[in-house]
């Protein structure tokens, strides 16, 4: 990034079930300044205000959710900088399901400066069966850790 804390934000989440995304990019606005909205109260033609934009959710079956993705599609072409970040209840390996958003992204002329990812309670199917996974997940360390990404986009 330009080192210049003052470029304007946009973090755009869907978090749906347990609100866990929403807490990260909330983590993340407080140090970038950043507004955040869901995909659905986006106009995707009005980004060019912003410098710096953020897309980010839970992952659902092994990808980034569909809200998120399809307003990806809708996009019009722009050079912006770009990060990604998710939660997931599953493996460590989330930022290889962030690739088909990223791929919307660069097709459309955005360049993904970086990406993050952590674990978040999940009660998904059977796993309500045993109280969920990842209890007390974002957890502060995961929030300490989501502030310093966002620093780092700063710097």
């Amino acid at each position: 990034m330009t080192g210049d804390v003052t470029v304007k934000t946009l973090i755009i989440c869907e978090s749906v079930h347990h609100g866990n995304t929403r807490k990260v990019a909330e983590a993340m606005a407080g140090v970038l300044g950043a507004e955040v909205k869901r995909p659905v109260e986006v106009d995707a033609t009005a980004l060019d205000g912003y410098g710096l934009i953020g897309f980010g959710s839970g992952i659902y079956f092994n990808k980034m959710h569909k809200n998120l993705l399809k307003l990806a599609d809708g996009l019009p072409d722009r050079e912006k900088q770009a990060f990604v970040f998710s939660t997931s209840g599953a493996d460590n390996e989330n930022m290889k399901k962030h690739r088909a958003l990223k791929d919307k992204l660069t097709t459309r002329g955005f360049r993904v400066v970086d990406e993050f990812t952590c674990r978040g309670f999940d009660t998904f199917g059977p796993l309500a069966l045993v109280g969920g996974i990842n209890k007390g997940r974002p957890s502060e360390d995961d929030m300490e850790k989501a502030r310093q990404f966002a620093k780092k986009l700063t710097a």
